[in-house]
């Protein structure tokens, strides 16, 4: 394996070469929910032993709805947009970039620690308009190496729950301070999800520590006026979640006579900015 990347992260950081694993599996199903071939390609590159992270299969779509999803609002974003600018905070391996292929007019960061960011220069190639930026989601400088002016999208999948309420909030507040116009479109795990966050294998095995939790669109509009809720949803709701497969779909089932279980995993999409 001479030509493969060797790769020693640990914690959040962690978590997102099981993403990667999942998305890449979901693209071998005959019915895939995201079919990333680039996941696919990528995992290719990577020496790592995926046994370790103790997810199988089964839980791709727990994964792959949530970035179906997020898929499609962006295109949404970039179809409205065509000049515009993209920052995809705690990208991790993510191939939304190369998935969604924007056009010329679109700036695109894709953001998350500098280990992660040197993983990703390895395993991706560059393209226009495109830049990486190293450094942690709550580092407060990071905003300022990117231009303003154009109509700015923030995309935050799986990492909200790893920051703490306060630094999330301070993160939100800056973003559309500085950006003054755009959209957010963000994931969150209510107080069920955070508090069960021992009995679950990806988080207890990368040694990750989960904080804030989000039970509704009201508690981020309430802490953060400047913006206005577009739409919101849940992994159960989501129109993608009917990509699953059928036995996914229903050993779920039964969750949803429990609101709390219900509304565990939820996407949220806001705008900020004056209204047209």
């Amino acid at each position: 394996m001479s030509d493969t990347v060797r790769v020693d992260l640990s914690g959040a950081a962690q978590t997102m070469l099981a993403t990667l694993y999942l998305k890449a599996l979901d693209a071998d199903f005959d019915r895939p929910v995201l079919g990333d071939r680039f996941a696919k390609a990528a995992l290719e590159k990577i020496d790592y032993d995926f046994t370790e992270i103790g997810v199988t299969a089964g839980w791709a779509p727990l994964i792959t709805v949530r970035t179906a999803l997020y898929d499609t609002w962006a295109g949404q974003f970039l179809a409205a947009h065509p000049e515009c600018t993209v920052v995809h905070l705690g990208c991790g391996m993510d191939a939304r970039v190369f998935r969604l292929d924007p056009g010329p007019g679109v700036r695109w960061y894709d953001v998350d620690y500098p280990d992660v960011i040197e993983l990703r220069q390895q395993v991706y190639p560059s393209r226009p308009g495109y830049r990486l930026v190293g450094t942690a989601a709550t580092d407060p400088s990071w905003p300022t190496e990117i231009p303003t002016g154009a109509p700015t999208l923030l995309l935050a999948e799986g990492i909200s729950m790893y920051l703490t309420e306060p630094a999330g909030l301070d993160l939100l507040h800056r973003f559309v301070e500085r950006f003054g116009r755009g959209e957010v479109q963000i994931d969150f795990y209510n107080r069920v999800a955070v508090r069960s966050q021992k009995a679950q294998t990806l988080v207890r095995r990368t040694g990750s520590t989960l904080h804030w939790a989000v039970n509704a669109p009201a508690d981020v509009l309430g802490a953060v006026p400047a913006l206005r809720l577009l739409t919101a949803t849940t992994l159960f709701d989501s129109p993608t979640y009917r990509r699953a497969a059928t036995g996914f779909r229903c050993s779920a089932w039964p969750l949803r006579a429990f609101p709390a279980l219900h509304n565990a995993l939820q996407y949220h999409r806001y705008a900020f900015g004056p209204v047209h």
